[in-house]
């Protein structure tokens, strides 16, 4: 059965202040945020009906506005209200959430000081990012062909959609070859990310990563490295050159869509599933599920 297209959804979504049937939450085809990527947004996950870490998503966003240059006009508490309502109105339990803000379409150029920033938040129900029996044995990712910009030429601090052109690209090209995402290097040519999930590597019981430098220290990154060093376990966060690839024993990617995903192959490398990775794959399962002290407090 195909999967009914995004605008052709029931529902409703909050759009600049309001909830609004599904069908009708539309932007004019000159709205600056379409031309030039005048545009960010988060990716959330509610579990349980509730979003992990919402104030941090909704902090980042604003931070992300602020690096691009504009001011959404809702506070921080008034999205986080309007999720939950959202949620609550939909009746969604465990669903991916996409608040989105962007510079509207009073003007059309380079410069568009005055337009309107809208914001909207839609959530919907979202099954595992990857296949869940190709998740459990590892998925396979190929080398991406655009590397990650030098954080002197891109805000590479803000979720930005403009930044996401090259992952799209990589990503098409990785399925059309039979992978199922693709490895991202930064443009000195080191390990940086996944299109869209952070990456880790696991040698002699330790954990490597790769600096953010120039790309985002994911929420879920934060939160499995958090997870990482309860267990005891030492996280190293440092660069990461493509020939060291043949010396790790496992890899695995973190992400709000991803969660914790094993990798068993990244071009001509292949890895196991360790003892660690499912581990923190657990961990991390427990630790997004609400807590049972926060459930009775907003049943009552």
């Amino acid at each position: 059965m195909a999967q009914v297209p995004f605008d052709q959804r029931e529902g409703e979504i909050w759009y600049d202040g309001a909830f609004v049937p599904w069908a009708d939450a539309k932007l004019h085809v000159l709205s600056h945020g379409l031309h030039y990527a005048s545009s960010v947004f988060e990716g959330e996950r509610a579990y349980g009906g509730e979003v992990f870490k919402l104030e941090e998503h909704t902090d980042r966003l604003h931070e992300s506005a602020r690096i691009l240059g504009f001011e959404i006009p809702y506070s921080p508490e008034t999205i986080n209200k309007a999720t939950r309502e959202l949620l609550a109105r939909e009746n969604l339990v465990d669903a991916y959430v996409r608040p989105v803000a962007w510079r509207g379409s009073e003007m059309m150029g380079v410069s568009a000081q005055t337009n309107t920033i809208h914001l909207a938040i839609a959530a919907w129900e979202w099954p595992s990012y990857f296949d869940p029996e190709q998740r459990l044995k590892g998925i396979r990712l190929d080398m991406a062909p655009y590397r990650r910009p030098d954080p002197a030429t891109a805000p590479c601090r803000s979720k930005a959609a403009g930044l996401y052109m090259i992952c799209t690209i990589s990503k098409h090209e990785a399925e059309r070859k039979g992978y199922a995402d693709a490895l991202m290097l930064d443009w000195r040519g080191q390990v940086a990310e996944a299109t869209g999930a952070n990456v880790f590597f696991i040698k002699d019981g330790k954990i490597h990563t790769p600096k953010p430098d120039c790309f985002l220290d994911g929420i879920t990154r934060r939160t499995v490295i958090g997870l990482a060093k309860r267990r005891g376990i030492e996280v190293i966060e440092r660069a990461i050159l493509p020939e060291e690839l043949a010396g790790f024993e496992s890899c695995f990617l973190t992400g709000t869509a991803a969660e914790v995903t094993p990798v068993s192959e990244i071009a001509d490398w292949s890895f196991q599933v360790d003892a660690i990775t499912k581990a923190l794959m657990e961990d991390y399962q427990r630790e997004v599920q609400p807590k049972a002290e926060a459930r009775v407090a907003a049943a009552g």
